[in-house]
């Protein structure tokens, strides 16, 4: 994993963060929660494939 992956998502949840907060006194929470949700999926992209390589890596060394 690079420290690239690790800046992106701190990246994403500070946007997402402010976004969210001013979506929310702005009196627009569905619109908060959107944003919150579609950040989320986001990271999860990203961080998918290194958890299938984690899980591939177990299985490789517990197989025997």
């Amino acid at each position: 994993m690079s420290v690239n992956l690790i800046f992106k998502i701190a990246a994403v949840g500070i946007l997402v963060t402010v976004l969210s907060q001013v979506l929310k006194h702005s009196g627009r929470e569905e619109q908060a929660f959107l944003t919150s949700l579609a950040g989320l999926i986001i990271v999860l992209l990203w961080i998918v494939p290194y958890i299938f390589e984690l899980f591939e890596t177990m299985k490789d060394l517990f197989t025997l």
